[in-house]
């Protein structure tokens, strides 16, 4: 981080977080960072706030590639948020140190109809917009693979694995492993529909198609990390690992097992 010192933050204010806020700005000055306030001069990107701040820091500041992005929590410690306000001792060690060191994260690129793309850091998530299954056809490549049925279909990231894929009985998977991972939501298995039953984990060189059958209720909702789309009349979902990368900064005594025991265990 050391060649590293323009700094934006992505936070909500409140009377709260204000004090802690100026105490972190003087940490960053003494060690020579400068904060900014327009997102296109910066090199690090720090939120504030729990790991749905981190996401959202992500998508709007673009999916910056070249910055670095760091999360701060005010409370306790998630998946995305690796320093805590509360401890300006362990970021001020971090800032003056060589214990931090950077991860690379994959993201998901999602093409809805062939036109509109999407990135997302944790999941793509397609889910029934009213109380009544949809049907979904399940490519991998040019493979017909199965009709789902159901309440809809994830696909999550490694990184991702931990969040809505978790609750779904979905595996928990290592970053280090450059893949996505689909998990069904409420699957009907008859005669009629069979699918998987399984949540399924794919090689990064795989594209995964979700073509919405026609057949009355073929309008889901199209979700990407914690937002909706603003997207109704969808036809075909196409997402495989996008070439892009998420550069964030940890401790190196915080590894992404760490946190799975910390979270989990």
């Amino acid at each position: 981080m050391t060649e590293r010192k323009n700094v934006y933050l992505y936070y909500k204010p409140s009377e709260e977080l204000e004090p802690k806020i100026e105490e972190l700005k003087n940490i960053g000055r003494k060690y020579g960072y400068k904060l900014v306030s327009d997102v296109k001069e910066a090199n690090i990107i720090a939120s504030i706030g729990g790991d749905g701040s981190f996401l959202q820091a992500i998508r709007k500041t673009g999916f910056q590639e070249e910055c670095l992005y760091v999360g701060l929590n005010d409370k306790k410690l998630g998946f995305y948020t690796d320093f805590n306000l509360n401890d300006f001792e362990r970021i001020e060690s971090a800032l003056q140190s060589n214990f931090v060191e950077v991860l690379r994260y994959p993201t998901l690129e999602v093409t809805v109809d062939g036109v509109q793309k999407f990135e997302c850091i944790n999941e793509c998530s397609i889910r029934s917009n009213i109380i009544k299954t949809f049907a979904i056809d399940v490519f991998i490549d040019d493979l017909y693979f199965e009709t789902f049925r159901g309440d809809g279909m994830v696909v999550s990231t490694p990184t991702g694995s931990t969040a809505y894929n978790k609750s779904l009985r979905g595996a928990v998977v290592d970053p280090r492993l450059e893949s996505m991972q689909l998990t069904e939501i409420s699957s009907l298995n008859n005669n009629e529909y069979r699918t998987l039953g399984s949540p399924l984990i794919l090689n990064s060189d795989r594209e995964l198609v979700l073509k919405i059958v026609q057949d009355g209720n073929d309008h889901p909702i199209i979700g990407v990390d914690n937002e909706a789309l603003s997207i109704r009349h969808s036809h075909e979902v196409r997402v495989k690992v996008s070439d892009k990368v998420i550069k964030t900064v940890k401790m190196k005594d915080n590894s992404f097992m760490h946190k799975v025991k910390r979270n989990f265990l």
